[in-house]
């Protein structure tokens, strides 16, 4: 992808293009160009935001003044912050983007935007091998009309200057001139069921097996925590489904009628059923598999399946962190001398 680009289309991207489409952004693009199912999309690229950003830095600092902040000083972020999204959300974006984003949303809607979209936050510091900024910036979903794509572009954008995000940020020295913001406008699945997938035990780390965690209706009730999902471990190579913990779904997310997603009640007769079969278990394993060995690590993956059609279709896939920092861990501490070591193992010998 050009630098001087403003848009993206998934099959145009990559990993290799994060620092313009951002984590999220370059993960979509990489699993649609490897054959993934995933929802069509495009990304609004980190030119377009530092471009925006400057012209705010025009009549006030934006980067130097996050700079500035203590992270311990939660106060001063705390207003600093609130100004910063303030002016993030209130100015226009100007007329060439807003022409290039509305052209490609009828591209990817049709005419009228018959589609609902999702608006995902994809920040260049987001789902690094080294670190996980996942959840610190905003998504916004059943998104129906092109001004409410413009105005959840800039909240996305303002969401890179929240108190958790540039806390976050502080406490790990990240300069601001590496910061940047891209953004994902995506066709919506109307999940039937939808989900996360760990391709090694997110409890233990046991990387010969798949855990694959789903709930009814959209995945935004299993990520936000609102429903304790159904949780199944699978043999990664062997498919044998070794544990099978169904829940009482009690809610599940639903599209709004003009717009956003509403939280209902799951009808009675479906809340302790499994809202995955053993057919579509093995299914998602089989994809699993093919991601992690595509990324050549272990992976943690969003999933959902479209209501009417049942495909199953891939939303996000990230790297597994936790486990992964623990396997880097060195096992002690370097000695200044190396035989100290040897010293003390036996020294403590009685």
């Amino acid at each position: 992808m050009e630098r001087t680009q403003a848009i993206g289309w998934f099959e145009e991207i990559g990993l290799a293009d994060r620092p313009l489409v951002g984590g999220k952004g370059g993960s979509l693009g990489e699993l649609t160009r490897a054959g993934i199912a995933v929802p069509p999309g495009f990304v609004v690229a980190t030119p377009a935001f530092d471009a925006f950003i400057e012209a705010l830095e025009a009549h006030a600092p934006v980067r130097a003044a996050i700079e500035a902040l203590a992270a311990d000083d939660l106060p001063a972020m705390t207003k600093a912050t609130a100004a910063i999204r303030e002016r993030v959300e209130g100015e226009p974006l100007p007329a060439a983007l807003r022409e290039a984003i509305a052209a490609s949303w009828t591209r990817l809607c049709g005419e009228g935007g018959a589609v609902p979209v999702a608006i995902r936050s994809s920040a260049t510091t987001e789902d690094a091998e080294d670190a996980s900024f996942a959840g610190l910036q905003d998504t916004y979903l059943w998104v129906t009309s092109l001004e409410d794509v413009f105005a959840k572009l800039r909240s996305c954008w303002a969401s890179l200057y929240s108190v958790e995000s540039v806390g976050y940020r502080r406490r790990r020295d990240v300069p601001e001139a590496g910061v940047s913001m891209a953004v994902v406008v995506q066709r919506m699945v109307d999940a039937r069921t939808a989900g996360v997938m760990f391709t090694r035990s997110p409890l233990t780390g046991d990387r010969s097996v798949i855990t694959i965690e789903g709930a009814w209706g959209l995945g935004s009730a299993v990520v936000g925590g609102e429903v304790t999902p159904d949780r199944w471990v699978v043999g990664k190579i062997t498919g044998e489904i070794t544990v099978r913990d169904i829940s009482d779904k009690q809610h599940e997310h639903r599209p709004r009628s003009g717009g956003g997603v509403d939280a209902v009640g799951t009808p009675e007769d479906r809340r302790t059923v499994p809202c995955l079969s053993d057919e579509e278990l093995q299914a998602l394993r089989a994809v699993g598999r093919k991601v992690e060995k595509h990324y050549g690590r272990p992976q943690d993956i969003e999933w959902a399946i479209e209501r009417g059609t049942d495909a199953l279709l891939l939303l996000q896939s990230r790297p597994e962190t936790v486990w992964a920092a623990r396997d880097a861990a060195p096992v002690a501490k370097a000695a200044p001398d190396p035989r100290l070591h040897v010293m003390s193992i036996f020294g403590g010998r009685k």
